[in-house]
């Protein structure tokens, strides 16, 4: 039986071994282990006169071997020259093109048995893409500046300080890489915050002695609030800064580490070199020795890539071409957004502060220090400045249009100033009820002026005259004034006139008719 099915699987094994078939691929299609199929090949060379049981024939053959196949591929190309050719090679150029168009290889798979009926696995199409890239790899452009045009910065992390035993505390450094002649600037810091951010490139510039013209930095939160290539969104702290020092900030690419190159490989030196095998307790104990090292070892070694010392490179070529430092440093403030609540105030620092009421819901910007709070709306326009309270303080609240409200004496002027806009009766009507109602006339005033949204100008004014005749001063008699109609005239009586006769002819003419003993005369007047 052992022969009979030694018989049986030996020449399925020799066959397949003759067309190319590696042992793997033998073992894994007949069902075998691997070294069962090395067995029988072993026994199937040593029958045919093997000088050793080692000397087995290799499932690849190697480059130049007289056992290789030629490559069908185009000249030049080395893919298909190692060993067995790939069921790839036919259709290198169409692989070739739609790499070079930016597709995948599960794409590329996929496209080729769409369009071209191949039948062979994705695992054969992946690793011939992947020989491909290997051998043509994309270029990685240098980016080299002119002095005092660029400054790289990064943030780095993974050193931790030893404050007390047990305990540590994860440091920040933030490396600032002049990028002609690679001078560089290192501060530790607890927070990666962008009023942190802002010092610590202060600090920089003043170390330098200037300011570069341009800032290639991460895409790091305390500087930008929206990440794009084209148009990012940095913040305003960060805006305001860049331009009280003339420079601008060019955030890179993100998932772009080369392209602030410099940087990467000076935060990975500060790690190897300066921060190595070093316990510190204190940020300024790390900060003192950060400077000692710079000046010591980082500014006197000749870089590997300029070939002069950094120092004597900074102060000969990069230093004279540096932006001119201003007169005074940044403002120190803080900022952030509010919800404007529904008295027309936003909160800041624990006190109260109005804005104009057109902005109740919205989102505003509110910067402020120890002295001034100003309120920008989202276009970053001011609309609000107010000088800074104490905890639990309001300001001024704000009426329509911005008018200062609050204050008995300026509500009441500005009411009376509505009246009398809308006719002279009425400004005139205003005067007497505040003279006889004093401070709560002035609801009053707002009555009427609210009228004016119902009735004209003419109507108010003629009815403010009649209630000044009649010395009405409530809104509910002119209210009626102004719904009654309008009576009509009183005529006055006449004594003499042509028509009518004298009282003595009337007189004469009773007593003719009826004579008594009382004269008519003496009756009347």
């Amino acid at each position: 039986m052992a022969n009979c099915k030694s018989m049986t699987v030996r020449h399925p094994i020799l066959t397949c071994y003759e067309r190319g078939w590696s042992k793997s691929r033998i073992a894994r299609e007949l069902g075998l282990h691997r070294e069962t199929v090395a067995r029988y090949l072993r026994l199937a060379q040593r029958a045919d006169g093997a000088t050793s049981p080692t000397d087995s024939k290799p499932s690849i053959p190697p480059t130049g071997s007289a056992d290789s196949k030629p490559s069908i591929l185009p000249a030049g190309n080395s893919v298909a020259d190692a060993g067995r050719q790939s069921q790839c090679a036919p259709l290198a150029e169409v692989i070739e093109s739609k790499l070079g168009a930016g597709l995948t290889a599960q794409r590329v798979y996929q496209d080729l048995r769409l369009e071209h009926g191949f039948a062979g696995a994705y695992d054969a199409v992946k690793r011939f893409c992947r020989k491909l890239k290997a051998h043509a790899p994309d270029r990685i452009w240098r980016m080299e500046c002119l002095p005092g045009e660029e400054a790289q910065v990064d943030f780095g992390s993974g050193y931790y300080l030893e404050q007390q035993p047990g305990k540590r505390r994860q440091v920040h450094f933030l490396r600032v890489v002049l990028s002609h002649s690679r001078k560089a600037y290192t501060e530790a810091v607890l927070h990666q915050l962008a009023e942190v951010f802002i010092r610590c490139l202060e600090n920089a510039f003043r170390a330098f002695g200037g300011v570069p013209q341009t800032l290639v930095i991460d895409n790091l939160r305390a500087a930008v609030r929206k990440a794009d290539w084209y148009e990012p969104e940095l913040s305003p702290k960060v805006e305001a800064f860049c331009r009280h020092y003339s420079t601008v900030i060019l955030p890179c690419r993100v998932r772009q580490p080369e392209h602030k190159g410099k940087v990467e490989n000076s935060v990975k030196y500060v790690k190897d070199n300066a921060l190595a095998a070093r316990r510190f307790g204190s940020v300024a104990a790390l900060n003192d020795w950060l400077r000692h090292w710079e000046q010591t070892v980082a500014d006197t070694r000749i870089h590997g890539t300029t070939r002069q010392q950094v120092s004597r490179h900074f102060e000969e070529r990069e230093r004279p071409a540096l932006q001119p430092l201003p007169p005074d440093l940044f403002p120190c403030f803080q900022e952030g957004q509010r919800s404007v609540h529904r008295d027309s105030h936003v909160e800041v620092d624990k006190a109260y502060y109005a804005v104009p009421p057109e902005y109740i819901g919205q989102q505003v910007w509110v910067r402020w220090d120890a002295r001034v709070v100003r309120v920008f709306n989202q276009r970053f326009e001011p609309i609000s400045v107010l000088a800074h309270q104490r905890p639990g303080e309001f300001t001024a609240p704000l009426g329509a249009r911005g008018r200062p409200a609050g204050g008995i004496e300026k509500d009441k002027v500005y009411w009376l100033k509505r009246c009398a806009r809308l006719g002279d009766h009425c400004g005139l009507w205003a005067l007497e009820v505040i003279a006889q109602r004093g401070g709560p006339g002035i609801r009053v005033l707002q009555g009427l002026a609210q009228m004016s949204e119902k009735h004209s100008g003419r109507v108010l004014d003629q009815s403010c005259e009649r209630a000044l005749s009649h010395g009405a001063y409530r809104l509910r008699d002119l209210r009626r004034l102004i719904e009654a109609p309008t009576a009509q005239p009183q005529l006055a009586f006449m004594q003499n006139h042509p028509l009518i006769r004298d009282m003595r002819e009337y007189s004469a003419f009773l007593e003719s008719l009826q004579p008594s003993t009382q004269p008519i005369k003496e009756l009347i007047p």
